[in-house]
């Protein structure tokens, strides 16, 4: 199969697709954009001082498996957070944001056949594009998996025929989940394992938006499968500092898994990955390490989340993120309501069929619009005001 043959029936990219359907519009009022989930609250300000400390280290070329010290912060969060112990060399590996973990995860993981036939890679639908398009590298047929209001928000894995599920090397899961603010709970965790277990595949984990919630952290994936006693090659979690601090730029993200996949992760690397700067590694240590900024940011999310609330309380369709940066909101047509929205009032969102994919016929996020709430309170409560009197009167 040629490079073309092999991407042909990837769906255009989100963003671009959005600049072709406003193309030519004008807006109805001053723009807000709430289309992109890039967070715009201000990241913890010692981060400067620590950097400037460390220019000299851009000289160098950066460790290939993250410094000691990054990994043992990693570790250390990892304890702190889901309660699981990791050994910082074996089982930990650094990464330069988690795209590039999800995408590499499957290229070294991923058989060239399960049980004698073409692997399969599940997804969500709607769903973060990276997993669709590391299926595809790998030469899996991507499966989409439907997350609808009918099934809390979160796929039904085991919901799919037994020939499928035969095939399935990878199952990509993300929880807090985007675009829809579902949490898997601790029954779906232990389901889920027991379900790769039955058919011998593993679990990739999607955690970025787990330090954005109400009010209790959300259960992770690695906590549950401690539980329950999994295999650690059973499952691989990523997590990054994007969203917990405020840090997209800086491309600090992780992957802990057993030694296996690790090893596996660490040797394509050495030929396909890119380490993080030095100086940047510097920075992420102390970031991983600190907790008062993050409970900081989750206080700004909340305000905004409650508000929110409020504001659509009544609508019908409507649901309340139970955690991240979304809104996932019911309109007829995803489409019509976002030109709608930008020609009368300037408030620029997502089309919801642009993270999901067709099937049966059907796309499940045809009937919605995502509204991300990264910006400052100011511009967020006038902008979901406006989106709130125009698409529900």
């Amino acid at each position: 199969m040629t490079y073309p043959e092999r991407f042909s029936n990837l769906p255009p990219y989100a963003f671009p697709r959005l600049r072709t359907l406003l193309a030519g519009l004008e807006p109805g009022g001053t723009p807000v954009d709430m289309t992109i989930g890039s967070p715009l609250h201000d990241f913890p300000a010692w981060i400067t001082d620590i950097l400037a400390r460390n220019t000299a280290g851009f000289g160098p070329y950066p460790p290939n498996d993250g410094t000691p010290e990054l990994r043992a912060a990693i570790a250390d969060w990892l304890m702190r957070r889901y309660g699981v112990s990791y050994d910082p060399d074996s089982q930990i590996l650094p990464l330069n944001g988690t795209r590039e973990g999800l995408f590499n995860a499957s290229v070294a993981l991923c058989p060239e056949k399960k049980n004698g036939e073409k692997p399969v890679i599940l997804t969500p639908n709607p769903f973060y594009q990276v997993y669709a398009v590391a299926a595809l590298a790998v030469e899996a047929d991507p499966v989409y998996v439907p997350a609808t209001v009918e099934t809390g928000f979160l796929p039904d894995f085991r919901s799919l025929p037994k020939d499928v599920l035969n095939r399935t090397a990878i199952c990509y899961i993300c929880s807090p989940s985007n675009p829809q603010g579902a949490v898997a709970t601790r029954e779906y965790w232990a389901d889920l394992l027991r379900l790769a277990e039955e058919y011998d595949f593993k679990i990739f984990a999607d955690e970025c938006y787990s330090e954005i919630y109400r009010s209790m952290p959300p259960i992770g994936a690695l906590t549950i499968a401690q539980e329950v006693g999994a295999d650690p090659e059973r499952i691989m979690l990523f997590n990054s500092l994007s969203k917990r601090s405020n840090l997209a730029g800086l491309r600090s993200g992780l992957a802990a898994s057993g030694p296996g996949n690790i090893a596996a992760m660490k040797s394509l690397r050495n030929y396909a990955g890119a380490p993080l700067a030095l100086p940047l590694q510097r920075v992420a240590e102390k970031v991983w390490a600190d907790e008062a900024h993050v409970e900081e940011n989750r206080a700004l999310y909340r305000e905004k989340l409650e508000f929110a609330d409020t504001l659509f309380a009544g609508i019908q369709g409507f649901q309340a993120p139970e955690a991240g940066f979304f809104l996932w909101l019911p309109v007829s047509n995803g489409e019509e309501a976002t030109k709608k929205l930008w020609t009368e009032t300037g408030v620029k969102v997502l089309p919801g069929a642009y993270l999901g994919r067709d099937g049966d016929g059907t796309n499940p996020g045809e009937t919605y619009i995502r509204a991300a709430l990264v910006a400052p309170m100011e511009e967020v409560q006038p902008g979901l005001r406006a989106l709130k009197n125009c698409i529900y009167g």
